[in-house]
């Protein structure tokens, strides 16, 4: 497919584009279209109190939606029930919030397209957004990318299905992280299979790549994400409870609000000065904490494709993870002696295991990570070289090739 010179793509997030997995990607996807000289304008919802931080676009190419007391009276509603900042819940919104949240963000869209006259647009989540934007403009070519959260939502919130499908189901090419999410989404939505891309996330090469471990006395351990029950933090917290031998540190990166973090954090104060509570960091502060990692850990119960392991490996971390659908999808073809996966345990609603299952949780989890521990004792680096090719395949700049091939099939196919 021939590249067009140059694009304007409008790219469109209903949360904060500076948090959270889909945070990220929004980021990567601007700074590697902006370096691949196309023009990107951004529409992202934030909280009325706290500004964006971004480096990858201009102040003036972005227009964002205030929400608590501004543009919307009540919090940022969140992808996932448990966010890093103070938030509502889809499943929660009476209808006359959902009436303020459709018509205040159909306002701040019809301006962007107003003042950008974009080539096309870039969606994330398959969710009310998505749609509301395709019926506002079913001629501009559209490509949603689901990062599987959005496919949470949809299940657990029946009642604004009909909404969703109204426009998603318009969208002229979706990016799925993972096959098994192409499935999900083409039964889901009836989507057409030849609309479906799978490409994966990718990770900044620029930020974490690998570099000399410090000794393993004790053995440092990281975890990055929310803190919540659906991400396996309290099991976690409990498993390494269990571990006496060898010495070793937690870090634990991330934040949520509720019980679920106070939760986290009591039980992380009961282990004492062997947990590092580091709350929210940026990416180049969560990058030299990777770096001076043995381990990283993803306890998690449910994720699409988990940026986080990426990052760690090519940090040269060992893994230890939950035997996920797109967990193993990822780091199947990597090496298993840096490489654990716990079973996940039977689940109900999604991400809440059995409490007669909790237990034997807890040990395997105990079990692969002392394993990695002692892993760690015998060879603090790990060589990835026989994995380097294959490594790179994800860095953003390969991974945004891919995505643009979509933009220009679209973009191609609606022209002419």
């Amino acid at each position: 497919m021939k590249k067009q010179s140059t694009l304007r793509i409008l790219h469109l997030l209903s949360q904060r584009p500076d948090s959270t997995g889909s945070g990220i990607y929004i980021q990567a996807m601007l700074r590697e279209s902006r370096d691949q000289g196309h023009k990107n304008f951004l529409v992202a919802g934030i909280q009325s109190y706290r500004e964006a931080d971004l480096t990858c676009i201009a102040e003036d190419h972005c227009r964002f939606l205030k929400f608590y007391q501004s543009d919307v009276s009540y919090h940022l509603p969140g992808m996932s029930d448990v966010m890093p900042y103070t938030s509502s819940r889809f499943c929660d919104l009476s209808p006359e919030n959902l009436e303020e949240y459709t018509r205040s963000f159909s306002v701040i869209i019809q301006t962007a397209v107003r003042e950008f006259s974009p080539d096309l647009i870039h969606s994330h989540h398959l969710w009310i957004m998505t749609s509301l934007t395709k019926q506002l403009f079913p001629s501009i070519p559209m490509m949603t990318t689901c990062h599987g959260s959005d496919l949470r939502q949809f299940q657990n919130c029946p009642h604004l299905q009909p909404f969703v499908l109204s426009g998603c189901r318009r969208i002229e090419a979706v990016i799925a992280l993972l096959a098994a999410q192409k499935e999900e989404i083409g039964r889901l939505y009836q989507i057409t299979e030849q609309k479906i891309h799978i490409i994966p996330p990718g990770y900044n090469d620029t930020l974490f790549k690998t570099a000399a471990k410090p000794s393993p006395d004790p053995v440092q351990l990281v975890y990055a994400g929310k803190l919540s029950r659906a991400k396996g933090v309290p099991w976690l917290l409990r498993a390494l409870g269990s571990i006496d031998s060898p010495d070793w540190r937690l870090h634990l990166v991330g934040s949520a609000g509720g019980q679920e973090k106070e939760e986290c954090l009591q039980l992380a104060d009961r282990l004492g000065g062997r947990v590092m509570v580091h709350g929210a960091v940026t990416q180049d502060v969560f990058a030299d904490l990777v770096g001076q990692s043995h381990i990283l850990i993803l306890p998690s119960f449910y994720e699409g494709l988990p940026l986080v392991l990426l990052e760690g490996l090519a940090a040269g971390c060992r893994i230890v993870a939950t035997d996920l659908p797109g967990v193993k999808e990822l780091m199947g073809n990597f090496s298993e002696d840096y490489i654990r996966l716990v079973k996940t345990p039977r689940l109900q609603n999604m991400d809440q295991p059995y409490a007669e299952d909790e237990r034997a949780f807890e040990d395997n989890l105990s079990q692969a990570i002392r394993s990695q521990m002692q892993a760690v004792l015998r060879s603090p680096q790990i060589d990835l070289t026989a994995f380097q090719a294959q490594i790179s395949s994800f860095t953003w700049r390969s991974i945004f090739k891919r995505v643009e091939e979509v933009y220009c099939h679209i973009v191609t196919r609606e022209g002419g």
